[in-house]
């Protein structure tokens, strides 16, 4: 029996804590915080004599390093699953430190007032963890997570050496407005209209935003349009993975989501600097988020598929071999389950299974560490157990 402690109320805590309640074999006790109190008490609401999983409910600005550690001295968790905003990693680490808690997040650190999201920032924070005899298990959400899950099951069991990986994240949702985003709107624009790179020959090649376009025939879905993004963990995967000669990241988007955008930058929406406005500072993104329809909001709207996996390319005893791991996602089958669209739900499945890991001790290796670096094959017996049953091809398409 675990105590988990879940920082966040928004779509992606819901689907965890969710999770965690039908899995109350393992979390019998579940502690949920935010800022804002009145969204954890609705997801208690939601699940109070549905689970036998106890659930408490506290107010925290995850922002102050103090208040955390006041809550999770309180509480006493077994571990803390950050599904708060990236900006807040860093802080949430520093009181699980303080504290001496397991620590679990989806998402790597990015500074709010700088569009740039890399791994040096909490991988800084190894050999403390290490000290503190703690594990920090970064990135175990879908992607960054079943990726990385999948990359070492690949590298177990079916390769000697992996050169090629290409990661394709394909959502054929359909929500039904002219521009809506699938997660925290400020954290995906930011991130679509970053300049690409992919890793190749050791070193980053880069690219404009939205450059390198493919298209795809997605089992399940059909053909879509996929472009070339940065993404966090082709940096872990470029460390940890045998043989890696280039990794690269794909998302698909319609026409209607970029010609939107590029309106939106064009005019200065997506701008994270602040301006003026009426003798306030605002800043542009922080407004657009504001009035864009909440990710949370979508699921009862959103109808179709998501397919998300990677195409693996490399030797096996001396022979060329390719593999293709996916996951297909129905967004109506997620709502009717929890409540959520599917985005939501392949990001909160994994992070419940996660914490998982770390609370059983299942997972148990002190310091700061990417998901790839553990033994995958619990992690991919519980993707098929709740809710994330994965696939297999040994003859896929590949990207040119």
């Amino acid at each position: 029996m675990a105590k988990a402690l879940i920082i966040g109320a928004g779509g992606v805590a819901s689907v965890a804590i969710h999770k965690c309640c039908q899995n109350s074999e393992v979390f019998d006790d579940i502690c949920i915080a935010s800022r804002t109190l009145s969204k954890c008490d609705a997801i208690k609401a939601q699940l109070e004599g549905k689970t036998k999983t106890k659930i408490s409910t506290a107010q925290v600005d995850a922002n102050h390093v103090d208040e955390l550690v006041k809550l999770i001295e309180s509480y006493r968790p077994d571990v803390v699953l950050n599904l708060a905003l990236p900006y807040q990693d860093l802080t949430i680490m520093e009181a699980c430190l303080a504290t001496k808690t397991n620590y679990v997040d989806t998402a790597n650190y990015e500074p709010e007032d700088t569009a740039k999201f890399e791994y040096s920032w909490q991988w800084a924070y190894r050999k403390k963890f290490e000290e503190a005899g703690i594990t920090a298990l970064l990135g175990s959400g879908f992607d960054p997570g079943v990726t990385g899950v999948f990359s070492a099951y690949a590298m177990k069991h079916h390769f000697d050496e992996i050169h090629y990986i290409d990661i394709l994240d394909c959502n054929a949702g359909d929500h039904g407005y002219p521009f809506a985003t699938n997660f925290n709107p400020e954290i995906n624009i930011r991130e679509v209209s970053a300049k690409g790179s992919y890793w190749e020959d050791g070193h980053w090649v880069e690219t404009e935003p939205m450059e390198i376009k493919r298209v795809y025939n997605f089992p399940e879905v059909g053909p879509k349009d996929m472009y070339l993004l940065h993404h966090e963990e082709l940096e872990s995967l470029a460390l940890n993975i045998k043989g890696i000669k280039r990794i690269r990241f794909f998302m698909t988007f319609g026409q209607s989501y970029l010609t939107h955008l590029k309106c939106l930058e064009n005019v200065g929406m997506t701008s994270i600097k602040p301006i003026l406005f009426e003798g306030k500072e605002i800043v542009p993104l922080q407004f657009l988020k504001a009035v864009l329809p909440d990710p949370a909001s979508l699921g009862p709207r959103t109808k179709g598929k998501t397919n998300i996996g990677c195409i693996f390319q490399g030797v096996k005893d001396g022979k060329p071999k390719n593999y293709y791991l996916y996951n297909v996602c129905v967004h109506e089958e997620c709502y009717a389950e929890v409540g959520s669209q599917a985005i939501s739900y392949t990001t909160g499945v994994p992070a419940m299974i996660g914490a998982m890991m770390l609370a059983t001790g299942v997972w148990n290796k002190p310091g700061v560490h990417n998901i790839e670096e553990f033994d995958p094959d619990p992690f991919m017996d519980a993707l098929n157990k709740f809710g994330l049953p994965w696939k297999e091809s040994f003859d896929p398409e590949l990207v040119d």
